[in-house]
């Protein structure tokens, strides 16, 4: 995986004043570009489109250095007017590109190479586990984007249960973790800037199916589920447990992240310092 990320590195700087299309990146790295882009962005720390966005900056930099025009440096790296590349650029350095030009301020942002860091010694543990088609049946609705801390919609979402909906939920649940699961799918594209929407659910897994009114179902096809238990303070060890995931754990296994919702579940105690929380992971092996 790290030579298809270095890979598409190498594509993105051949066609920095190009259009780079999903079905680019798919091709280059062999896995969704959706898929591509959330390992990128645990394993960078910014979106693949902000990492592009930094290099064309940096290489405009160069050339205006270099004497090119601020005219043919603003559409030559796809901005639609003058305006629109001189309020991006000054976001990026701090200055207008004329300065630039004029004073031969230098500003870079190097090409990404990725590469294996061993580091810290610590072990992750996870099993893979089949499972058959199940359903999970609860209340969902579309949610922010939100990598840190508590999301508070996704609290007014469990808040908004009923009493009568949390009894059909148990009287329906039939399988493991016989306990709430918390369900997200239908991510918007805003996803690696944190920006947009996804669909949160809240309920329980069966394999009976909802008869219930004020219920909602999604069926989850049989796939292998990598499985991640975690302990710690909550719920910030779910989250880093998630960061790693995708930033270590996939792209050293032989699996990708295959197209159905991800799902965990947290057993709450009394405090918050030490849960134990279940990351399942749909996935399927590397073609």
């Amino acid at each position: 995986m790290l030579k298809e990320f270095n890979n598409l590195m190498d594509y993105i700087e051949k066609h920095l004043t190009e259009e780079i299309s999903g079905e680019d990146i798919s091709k280059i790295v062999g896995i969704s570009d959706y898929h591509f882009k959330r390992m990128f962005s645990y394993m960078a720390g910014m979106s693949l489109k902000e990492y592009i966005k930094n290099r064309r900056l940096s290489v405009a930099n160069e050339e205006l250095v270099n004497g090119a025009k601020v005219t043919d440096i603003a559409y030559e790296y796809g901005y639609q007017s003058i305006e629109g590349f001189s309020r991006a650029f000054r976001e990026w350095s701090g200055f207008l590109p004329s300065e630039v030009a004029k004073n031969k301020i230098q500003k870079s942002f190097p090409k990404f190479t990725f590469f294996i860091d061993v580091k810290g010694g610590i072990s992750m543990e996870f099993k893979i586990e089949k499972k058959e088609k199940f359903n999970i049946v609860g209340v969902s609705k579309r949610v922010p984007i939100q990598f840190e801390g508590e999301n508070n919609a996704i609290i007014e979402l469990a808040q908004s249960i009923t009493r009568q909906q949390r009894d059909e939920m148990h009287r329906l649940a039939d399988l493991y973790p016989h306990q709430v699961l918390n369900v997200s799918y239908d991510f918007d594209d805003g996803f690696l800037e944190e920006k947009g929407y996804l669909t949160h659910m809240i309920g329980f897994a069966t394999t009976k199916k909802n008869t219930f009114d004020d219920l909602e179902q999604i069926s989850i096809e049989e796939s292998l589920w990598a499985i991640f238990p975690n302990q710690g303070p909550f719920p910030a060890t779910l989250q880093e447990t998630h960061a790693k995931i995708y930033s270590e754990w996939l792209p050293s296994s032989d699996y990708e992240v295959a197209d159905l919702p991800g799902i965990s579940f947290t057993k709450y105690n009394n405090s918050s310092e030490n849960v134990y929380s279940e990351i399942w992971m749909p996935i399927k092996g590397k073609k």
